[in-house]
């Protein structure tokens, strides 16, 4: 009988290659708390909780407090023979607290990387109930930091000479100006790039309204507008989207089902990015993902700015539930050096999968 002997918590921080700015915050670090899980049996499953105050609330400091003191506890000694026993270990993840869904999230993908190392299989494979097959590689979006006109058109050349198709440019940090750098970025890379735009709850709703009909008569072949406005602000999502033509997601005003079905009633948005740091677990974000698909909501899954442990659960969930959009998978891209040995790779705008089981992680990267 397999159980579970112990969880481990490890504070990281990986520097990015380039600042990471939004109309919330900027950072030139990824912190996260790194959890590992041992079993009974000598294996370790890996998990990530990302500190991002400004958008979920949750700090190093408190993602540990939450594992060790409350998460840890309420899943040691649990069997992990299979997978009905994982579905009562990530319960009662679910259960220990409320909220704190990034350090749930975190314990939640290492349980599910043990399962699959025992079955010899990735953590897609153990996900995954449809008929599609199991992708090795996926395709991301890149993000441009928000910033000013030149040096936006500077960095979108730059990442489309490395291979990316899909930018995600950050706007809503001054409304007045928004339109005119988006189409800086447009003039840098022509027609057949594709462009989303994502302000970051940066806009009122006017605002919003007045930008995205702006962006709509200059005709930049933007693809969609995420999170317009100020995450508890739904009503004011739908009101936005009632009066414009470009597609709106949601992103910070949606992070579990309950936030998802309000959204599906109020008729508020085109698309929803799921993430596991706001929904807390890989099956409660599959099912969010096919609740969305059953009622013809558009989707892609993202992460916060995480490292390749947190990336690499996200693209598992992918993986095992294709979304419909290009997915924002691209977080691990800025950092410098992964905090792991194994786990997922970049190659232009692909995102590969370790071969082997689980996650593919084996061990803590030696820093230098």
């Amino acid at each position: 009988m397999t159980t579970i002997a112990r969880v481990t918590t490890t504070t990281s921080s990986v520097p990015l290659h380039t600042p990471f700015v939004t109309a919330l915050r900027r950072t030139e670090t990824t912190d996260t708390v790194v959890v590992t899980v041992t079993d009974s049996d000598g294996r370790t499953g890996w998990g990530e909780a990302p500190q991002v105050w400004q958008v979920t609330g949750e700090s190093l400091a408190g993602a540990t407090a939450c594992i060790e003191t409350m998460l840890a506890p309420a899943v040691a000694g649990l069997r992990l023979d299979g997978r009905d026993d994982l579905a009562v270990a990530t319960g009662a993840v679910q259960r220990a607290v409320a909220r704190n869904f990034g350090a749930k999230a975190a314990l939640d993908a290492a349980l599910h990387d043990l399962v699959a190392q025992a079955e010899g299989t990735s953590v897609a494979a153990v996900l995954a109930t449809g008929a599609h097959g199991i992708r090795d590689a996926l395709t991301t979006d890149v993000t441009l930091s928000a910033g000013a006109a030149d040096g936006l058109a500077d960095a979108a050349r730059a990442r489309v000479a490395g291979g990316f198709r899909t930018l995600k440019m950050k706007v809503g940090t001054d409304a007045s100006t928004d339109v005119q750098r988006v189409a800086a970025v447009r003039d840098a890379v022509g027609p057949d790039v594709a462009l989303r735009l994502d302000a970051n709850q940066g806009w009122t709703r006017e605002e919003a309204v007045q930008v995205i009909r702006a962006l709509e008569v200059a005709d930049l072949g933007v693809e969609f507008v995420e999170q317009p406005v100020a995450a508890d602000d739904v009503e004011g999502l739908a009101w936005v989207r009632e009066r414009v033509g470009l597609p709106v997601m949601a992103d910070e005003s949606c992070y579990g089902p309950y936030d998802l079905e309000r959204i599906i009633r109020l008729d508020a948005a085109d698309l929803v990015n799921i993430k596991l740091a706001k929904c807390g677990s890989l099956a409660v974000g599959r099912d969010m993902l096919r609740r969305a698909h059953d009622v013809g909501l558009r989707t892609i899954v993202g992460s916060m700015m995480e490292s390749h442990v947190g990336v690499g659960a996200a693209a598992a969930l992918v993986a095992a539930e294709p979304t419909t959009e290009v997915s924002d998978l691209d977080a691990a891209w800025w950092s410098v050096r992964s905090p792991v040995i194994g786990g997922i790779t970049y190659s232009g705008n692909q995102i590969h999968v370790a071969g082997g089981a689980g996650f593919g992680i084996t061990g803590f990267a030696e820093v230098a």
